[in-house]
């Protein structure tokens, strides 16, 4: 289907058919399960109405505050452990499933002290709390999909996770044609992530045969404890300045203003997963290139920076030009305030892909304390300016506080460490967004020098 000057110089690269078929199935699993669960949520959204949208988003924000300590920070370290030492895969995956499991679990036992500590005003954030806790102790089987995306085999995973997606936009769609209560929405999630998981769990023995090899090695779980810990606190942080504006709202301004600020923070941020889907399989190309020199690490990684920026710029600009529009279009003139909001919000995306593949970076050169040193910046910024701007500005004031908070963490902070630097100028190089159009096409041989 491509021009042949185009695929006669792709075929060349054996690496880079086996990243964009990955990519391909993995692109399917979004446009599938993320895709369409966008549409459901967004007629759940119009169904609830912002007030008792805003009590769902609040409750599910609340646990997202803990949800580092579920996912421990293992992503990128257990894929790329399982690339380094393949021999030794049953003993990793095994590990970091138990300490998943152990994560989710406290999770929810943190989040309920939590939230009850509060004294929420409405009584029905309490169990709604406790059921998206629960959703936190089936992400430990993510640990297979870890696993498949090292091996550059995402098509598994889809085969595990789409017929979840399947039954349960069914339910949510009967849900809404039925008049069914808030809660009932919360129970479909939970049971989501749970038929997620153990699918993740069946397609693994199904494909390997090997789900009773697992182990559960001590050394691995200190070393992987010792890796990930600053990843914990470092993911604590991201999710407060990048959550905490909704709690705040909802504890100064009341519900409505949760769901008119949710709403368009869902709409802003629906598009980071086909940026991070392409991010995920590079990565385990990211860590070999480490070992083939400087100048071949350095241009991967220039070209990992100049992708994100550019799927970025394809998704920012349109909807920050649409942002008043494409509210009102989607979600009703229920949610018409949430025009702004958007407009505001979605520009912080650009920095959050760049940040987000430093991230990446730091894994692999094992920097992880600079995640928990900017990410804690960031943090004390977004609070900081959310209790000054919140009371004077109401809702768009925390979208403005947010960005702030993200150009910081994800970006300015690269250029305060002679260690981080370099990643500021790659970050720097693409953002100019036509060189770095040029650069990718150049390194594909589409375009010659």
């Amino acid at each position: 289907m491509l021009p042949k000057f185009i695929g006669s110089r792709l075929k060349e690269s054996a690496g880079f058919h086996r990243i964009l078929a990955n990519s391909g199935w993995m692109l399917i699993d979004k446009v599938f399960r993320v895709g369409g669960a966008f549409l459901v949520n967004v007629l759940v959204t119009r169904y609830l109405g912002p007030e008792r949208f805003g009590l769902f988003s609040y409750a599910s924000t609340f646990v997202s505050l803990f949800l580092a300590i579920a996912n421990l920070g293992l992503f990128s370290i257990i894929i790329r452990d399982v690339v380094r030492y393949p021999t030794q895969r049953h003993e990793i995956l095994g590990t970091a499933l138990f300490m998943k499991l152990c994560g989710g679990l406290v999770c929810l036992g943190i989040s309920q002290v939590a939230i009850l500590a509060t004294s929420p005003a409405n009584p029905h954030t309490v169990p709604l709390v406790a059921i998206f806790a629960t959703c936190m102790i089936f992400q430990a089987f993510d640990v297979f999909d870890f696993w498949f995306l090292s091996q550059l085999q995402s098509k598994y995973a889809l085969f595990a996770n789409l017929p979840a997606f399947i039954i349960c936009a069914a339910v949510k769609i009967g849900l809404i044609f039925t008049g069914a209560p808030l809660i009932a929405f919360a129970w479909v999630a939970l049971a989501e992530i749970a038929l997620g998981g153990i699918g993740l769990a069946i397609v693994y023995q199904a494909t390997s045969g090997e789900l009773m090899l697992l182990r559960i090695r001590q050394s691995w779980a200190k070393k992987l404890l010792r890796d990930c810990s600053p990843l914990i606190f470092a993911g604590i942080m991201v999710m407060l300045y990048n959550r905490i504006d909704q709690i705040m709202l909802g504890n100064m301004l009341g519900e409505k203003s949760v769901g008119l600020y949710s709403a368009a923070v869902r709409l802003a941020e629906f598009w980071y997963v086909f940026p991070v889907l392409v991010l995920q399989s590079l990565y385990p190309g990211i860590i070999s290139s480490r070992d083939l020199g400087a100048d071949i690490y350095k241009a991967k990684m220039q070209k990992l920076f100049d992708v994100m920026a550019l799927f970025s710029a394809l998704f920012v600009i349109p909807l920050f030009l649409g942002a008043h529009w494409l509210v009102v279009l989607i979600y009703g003139s229920a949610f018409r305030e949430a025009g702004p909001l958007l407009g505001v919000y979605v520009l912080s995306g650009l920095f959050v892909m760049l940040g987000h593949a430093r991230e990446y970076w730091i894994t692999v050169e094992n920097m992880t304390r600079f995640s928990l040193y900017s990410t804690t910046v960031g943090a004390a910024i977004n609070i900081l300016l959310n209790l000054f701007l919140i009371p004077r500005y109401g809702s768009i004031g925390a979208a403005y506080a947010t960005l702030v908070a993200i150009l910081v963490c994800g970006y300015l902070i690269n250029l305060l460490s002679s260690k981080t630097r370099p990643v500021f100028f790659l970050q720097s190089n693409a953002l100019f967004i036509f060189p770095a159009a040029i650069r990718l096409l150049r390194r594909n041989g589409i375009v010659r020098e």
